[in-house]
């Protein structure tokens, strides 16, 4: 009997530990692991490029910030996005003289071009923002844009299937905020780099320009020195370098008097009022009309403002705009017609066809 009771008992052992629950394992989690975007510098450009060291570029990061570029739900009313105003066949400017947003209010400046924004640390006609991060929040709250409260934008992102995956990909986490909006819209703005016009193939030694653009570039670029002789259109004081741009503000003599004053409202500098950011002049001729209000439809209407008129008795005017002429003791420039009509065949070639039609910078949403 006993040993049967021993037989028994060794049976019950193994079903014992047999029936014994196993330990609960930890869901496994995915590492967040985003892919470092690999952003091309032309080589004919500055490389002193700086990214905000909270805020690297990735593959996941960028392309969320190509769908929120494009995201209407980014304005109050659902019905417009930064796109509305920045359209690529445009060079990312909006064709109008001012920026009019979902209220149907004309705002007082013009959109301006976001062309190679990574080389700029002011932002805006004024120069009031100094980061992407900081200036994308300016359009979405702004009453005379998107209109948009941007809390409200991230509980109308939050309730969509699309965006949390989207941001979990990108910030590792699927929970939308604010600042995360912001840095994924500011990724994709320093990806928008053109620098494949004809003059950039000129520069390279890959095409050559028309002796006529050759001519039209070498006004542009020149200071008049009328004393030795030397002529030129004075564009590239403002204007000048790869970018198009020197990065500064200036007057250019639009005005006797200011309705908007420019830097001055930023700064609060009287010797600042009327001063407005020198844009690149990249693919200028997809970006009309011209100037912070888009007063002249032409590029032959600016080369004749500074050509003719020119509002010597403007407060803060530039002086290198005041001792600008191709005459000695000459007021304005005195370009010829020839001359203008050169530098003009000159800025028609700073268009870069392939920007403008490139699918990594269009609308996802399509």
């Amino acid at each position: 009997m006993a040993a049967f009771r021993n037989l028994l008992y060794l049976a019950i052992i193994p079903l014992t530990f047999a029936c014994s629950p196993d330990k609960e394992t930890e869901p496994k989690v995915e590492p967040y692991t985003p892919t470092p975007y690999q952003l091309t510098i032309p080589s004919h450009f500055p490389q002193n490029i700086t990214v905000p060291p909270d805020n690297a570029l990735t593959e996941e990061g960028v392309e969320l910030g190509r769908h929120l570029f494009y995201e209407k739900k980014l304005s109050g009313n659902n019905t417009m996005s930064c796109g509305s105003c920045h359209q690529q066949d445009k060079a990312f400017t909006d064709g109008k003289a001012l920026a009019v947003g979902i209220d149907g209010i004309a705002h007082r400046r013009g959109a301006m071009s976001l062309t190679n924004m990574q080389w700029f640390t002011q932002f805006n006609w004024d120069g009031g923002t100094y980061s992407l991060e900081e200036q994308a929040r300016g359009p979405i709250e702004n009453h005379d844009e998107l209109h948009q409260d941007l809390e409200e934008a991230v509980h109308e992102l939050q309730a969509t299937t699309l965006y949390p995956p989207l941001f979990e990909k990108a910030f590792g986490s699927g929970t939308i905020t604010e600042e995360n909006i912001l840095k994924a819209l500011a990724q994709f703005q320093r990806t928008l780099i053109s620098a494949d016009s004809r003059y950039d193939k000129h520069l390279q030694g890959e095409e050559a320009l028309t002796p006529e653009e050759v001519e039209g570039m070498q006004l542009f670029m020149t200071h008049p020195e009328p004393g030795i002789g030397l002529r030129g259109g004075n564009c590239g004081d403002c204007h000048g370098g790869t970018l198009l741009s020197m990065r500064t503000f200036h007057n250019n003599g639009l005005d006797d008097t200011f309705t908007d004053n420019g830097l001055g409202e930023v700064t609060g500098n009287a010797r600042h009022n009327g001063l407005f950011k020198a844009p690149s002049l990249r693919n200028i001729a997809l970006t009309a009309p011209y100037m912070h209000d888009g007063r002249f439809q032409t590029l032959e209407e600016v080369l004749d403002h500074y050509n003719d008129h020119l509002k010597y008795n403007s407060p803060n005017l530039d002086p290198l705009i005041i001792e600008a002429s191709n005459e000695v003791d000459g007021k304005t420039l005195l370009l010829t017609e020839e001359e203008k009509r050169k530098i003009i065949a000159f800025l028609h070639a700073l268009t870069d066809d392939n920007f403008v039609k490139d699918e990594r910078f269009s609308d996802p949403h399509n």
